[in-house]
């Protein structure tokens, strides 16, 4: 059987959500999406997310939210870390943080699906390695699946690269996230694992990596504390849709989604 699997980019502010309640749904049905996951750590304002808005983009069809350095950003998400084991922290954290950094959930037609969120540690804050972590957490989800899903959260593309070849034939898709940008290297690995340097980002693209464009320039011109506003116009959903044989974990193709408001 093949499984449909939607993977979004990094949800920015109320204008991602929104167009997300818009079109999302109409997509998985278009397109038969079995299961979807969705990077929401910008979804709050620009900045981590609470736990009302994971339960909005639940409602919107999202299986599974992974996030990324900005999870702790709100405080009202701590609860939810605890509580829902579908909002995901990154794996290699601390043992003793909150959350976990993985979760196996049945699709649509009751297929488990893995899904692992990591954080890179190239111009990022310390961290422990994401390597070894995902090593860890391999061993107890592969039990469970062999349609594993990888949400690398990283700066420098040569990290979520390696990432890509490091578990190449090991899980299903391994996708970047964190520099809002979506890149042209989707591609099917040798021993069959869908990657993609970055997924991109969900809303207003008419912005600087989703922030007004002013209030960018301003700070780096000026080199003083500026405000990051979210922008609002030319808003997209960035993403990819993997297929997967649930047999083998294999992925057949991963295919880039670009979806506008006049869509």
């Amino acid at each position: 059987m093949k499984i449909n699997v939607m993977v979004i980019g990094d949800i920015v502010g109320k204008p991602g959500r929104i167009i997300l309640k818009d079109k999302l749904k109409p997509f998985i049905d278009k397109e038969d999406i079995h299961f979807c996951i969705a990077n929401g750590e910008n979804a709050a304002a620009g900045a981590g997310i609470t736990e009302d808005i994971a339960a909005e983009l639940f409602s919107y069809g999202i299986d599974v939210i992974t996030t990324g350095d900005h999870v702790w950003d709100k405080k009202e998400i701590l609860h939810a870390l605890e509580t829902n084991k579908n909002i995901l922290r990154p794996g290699n954290y601390s043992p003793l943080a909150i959350g976990k950094g993985y979760v196996v959930k049945k699709a649509k037609w009751g297929e488990p699906i893995g899904v692992i969120n990591l954080l890179g540690r190239v111009f990022m804050k310390p961290i422990d390695c994401p390597f070894r972590a995902v090593d860890e957490i391999l061993k107890n989800i592969s039990r469970e699946t062999n349609i594993i899903f990888v949400d690398m959260h990283a700066e420098a593309t040569s990290e979520k690269i390696a990432m890509g070849w490091y578990l190449d034939g090991r899980v299903s898709a391994v996708v970047g996230t964190h520099t809002h940008v979506p890149t042209a290297d989707e591609k099917i690995l040798p021993k069959g694992t869908a990657f993609i340097s970055d997924l991109g980002m969900t809303g207003p693209h008419e912005s600087i990596l989703g922030r007004k464009i002013e209030c960018v320039l301003k700070a780096v011109v000026t080199q003083m504390p500026t405000r990051f506003e979210v922008a609002e116009k030319d808003v997209r959903i960035n993403g990819v849709k993997v297929v997967v044989d649930s047999q083998t974990g294999r992925a057949d193709s991963i295919k880039r989604v670009e979806i506008k408001e006049g869509d």
